[in-house]
């Protein structure tokens, strides 16, 4: 969210797995790894909207080169 408009995002599945350290997760077990890892990816994707400008109902997309080593 931003004030209270909402911001589209996705992630990448290598990026999601990248976060959890994990590689080849199961596309049936994709819904229980967003979930454990939601926190993690809105403040990905909330960095990447403070970064720079973006485009109004742009869609944020996060990539494994934005997970650092840090966050994983």
């Amino acid at each position: 969210m931003h004030g209270d408009q909402e911001i589209e995002c996705q992630i990448s599945d290598a990026a999601m797995d990248e976060l959890a350290g994990t590689r080849g997760t199961p596309s049936l077990a994709r819904q229980a790894q967003f979930v454990a890892l939601r926190d993690a990816i809105e403040m990905i994707a909330s960095d990447i909207f403070d970064s720079g400008p973006v485009v109004k109902g742009a869609t944020i997309r996060i990539f494994t080169k934005h997970i650092s080593k840090e966050r994983s």
